[in-house]
């Protein structure tokens, strides 16, 4: 029997249907090609990823590794177990792409402090990198094309931090345990404040320490506004920012750090008050009474006998004052006296050349502490 005029037209809905859904779904499949070609090329020549899925609003990676150039200390810049990326669809359309949330699972991240004092991290990154590491100029650049960031979770990193500052080869410094927030971040440009939370650990032949660092930054400018702090962190782990470039010679036993720094950064001028604690110190005692044998430029017999009577602690209190153009980072010459005095008193080994030597300690260690910050 003849199909009647309704079954008809029920009948061409249903093909238009499959039409449609066939389409949709042929065009779905170029959407996640495009996409997938897209992170391939954020990623860069030096990049990898096992296994990309593509969701309506959202990207997941797994197992990402990003090897590093040449001249890098570490094997790789970056490793992760998972990267999850919700973006606003809308922002596909538009010349800058718009990240609402990231999240970075079980990461590892080097750090490279160069003898200059910079700071560099992901140099994969990099448009230069990327082509001298073969990707073509124009995939380069537009792996490079803006894009804003709203808020950024890692959880459960290790950063490994290499500073070729302080000596050669480089001082290698772990933290671990690390979780950060990052919000707002306005790529490639990075004009705009972005706002940085980190807590870690630091983990010492004695001691495990915490380190925890707030505020924000502009990262063009360099100006900020940040709250440092370390807790029970094994002196031994800074021995090449607070010792060595203080001018101590003698043997260290144990003891740990505590500091707390609030920093200020405006048109690279820096002002950083802080108080620095030194707990349960203990130095072993010359042998032979040699003169140049030191600790923070006090003789050490004499620093033993000064440290037993405060029960092995010190607590001083500074001010940094800096240009960040300056290498140097010149320091209040008045308040490093008056804090060398007052350190000298402390320990009560007044005499006139051990209070000369304890401040040239305090400009040691407030130039060291400045060199920990970015330039």
């Amino acid at each position: 029997m003849p199909a009647s005029t309704g079954q008809r037209v029920a009948l061409l809905a249903g093909v238009i249907v499959a039409v449609v859904v066939l389409a949709s779904l042929g065009g779905w499949r170029l959407v996640v090609a495009e996409m997938k070609q897209r992170v391939l090329e954020m990623l860069g020549p030096l990049g990898m990823v096992e296994q990309i899925d593509i969701g309506f609003s959202n990207v997941t990676l797994t197992h990402v590794r990003m090897r590093a150039p040449r001249d890098w200390p570490a094997g790789d810049t970056f490793r992760a177990e998972r990267v999850a990326l919700e973006f606003d669809l809308r922002s596909l359309l538009a010349k800058q792409v718009h990240f609402r949330n990231v999240t970075v699972d079980s990461y590892y991240l080097s750090v490279v402090r160069s003898v200059d004092g910079r700071m560099h991290l992901l140099p994969n990154l990099n448009q230069a990198t990327r082509e001298a590491e073969g990707q073509a100029p124009a995939a380069a650049k537009r792996a490079n094309d803006k894009k804003l960031i709203d808020h950024v979770t890692l959880t459960r990193g290790t950063i490994e931090f290499f500073d070729q500052s302080v000596q050669k080869p480089a001082y290698r410094l772990l933290i671990t345990d690390v979780g950060a927030t990052v919000d707002h971040l306005n790529l490639p440009e990075l004009t705009d404040a972005t706002t940085l939370n980190m807590t870690g650990s630091i983990r010492g032949p004695s001691h495990t320490g915490t380190v925890s660092f707030g505020g924000w930054i502009k990262i063009a400018s360099s100006d900020s506004q940040t709250h440092t702090t370390l807790r029970n962190v094994d002196i031994s782990k800074l021995d090449p920012y607070l010792l060595k470039q203080a001018g101590t010679k003698a043997a260290v036993k144990s003891g740990t750090i505590d500091l707390s720094l609030d920093a200020t950064v405006r048109n690279y001028r820096i002002r950083a008050p802080g108080t620095f604690t030194l707990h349960h110190l203990q130095l072993k005692e010359s042998e032979d009474g040699n003169p140049l044998d030191t600790f923070l430029s006090i003789p050490t017999n004499a620093a033993v006998a000064a440290l037993k009577d405060h029960h092995g602690e010190i607590k001083l209190k500074f001010q940094l004052d800096g240009d960040l153009r300056d290498p140097k980072f010149s320091l209040n010459e008045s308040l490093s006296e008056k804090l060398g005095a007052g350190f000298a008193k402390a320990l009560g080994v007044g005499a006139q050349g051990v209070a000369k030597g304890a401040g040239e300690t305090i400009k040691g260690i407030g130039g060291a502490l400045l060199n920990l910050l970015p330039k």
